[in-house]
Order: C-alpha cells, then sequence, then structure tokens
C-alpha cells in the first residue's frame, strides 16, 4: 500500500481513476519528453527508481516549464530530506512505499514541508 505525502503530511492515495487511463501517465525517469502530449492529462507519475536518481526532478521542472498545470506526483524512492526540492521543482506530491513510511514517518516529512522558505534562488532576487 502506497503513502501519498503533501505538505500536510501522509494521506491516503485519493486517486481512483486508475494510473493508465486517457488521462493519466505514468513516466519513467528516462522518459524523452520532446514527443510527449500533455494535453487531456490531468495526473502524472514520475518514477524515481531510486533516491540518488535526480533525473525525475528535471523532468518535473520541463514538464512546468513547458506548461502542463495539472497534478504532478513523484513516486518511489524519494526520501524525505527531498521533499523540498521536490516540490521546488513542481511535484505535487510524493507517493512513497509502506516501508519508506514506517522508516521516516510522517513528522521527517512535515520537517520539510515548508519549502518555500529557505529557497536560496528566492533569497538572492530579492
Amino acid at each position: 500500500m502506497s503513502t501519498v505525502v503533501t505538505d500536510k503530511g501522509f494521506t491516503i492515495d485519493d486517486w481512483n481513476a486508475g494510473y493508465e487511463g486517457a488521462d493519466t501517465l505514468d513516466l519513467a525517469s528516462d522518459a524523452d519528453l520532446v514527443s510527449l502530449d500533455f494535453n487531456g492529462i490531468v495526473m502524472i507519475r514520475v518514477d524515481f527508481p531510486s533516491f540518488a536518481d535526480g533525473r525525475g526532478f528535471t523532468i518535473a521542472r520541463q514538464l512546468r516549464l513547458r506548461g502542463y498545470t495539472g497534478r504532478l506526483r513523484a513516486k518511489g524512492h524519494v526520501i524525505a530530506d527531498q521533499y523540498a526540492m521536490a516540490r521546488r521543482a513542481g511535484f505535487d506530491e510524493v507517493e512513497i512505499d509502506a516501508s519508506l513510511a514506517q522508516r521516516q514517518p510522517e513528522p521527517d516529512w512535515l520537517a520539510r514541508s515548508n519549502w518555500q522558505a529557505g529557497d536560496y534562488q528566492a533569497r538572492l532576487r530579492g
């Protein structure tokens, strides 16, 4: 069973439309976005095969820069220390498995939920 992490903490996955429907897309961490048409897509999940694999952050940023405004979820091996980075890259939420949720409980994630604070680039801008 998966746990979804938002700025408010752990929540139950409320997405019940399925992940391979006409309005949903699962992307691998090495997905080619050049030919991707996300018109009509309301949710995209980007896979993180390892916490050391940061390609998903780049995918999220590129999707947002290309105008994707739907729900964007990081799925897999994202750790609590990466939550602020995931939010800044454009993810709305993170989906983790039960074993990671047990090793890194909700307070670990909530400690990073104020992801707008301490943003180095924002401090530089003014």
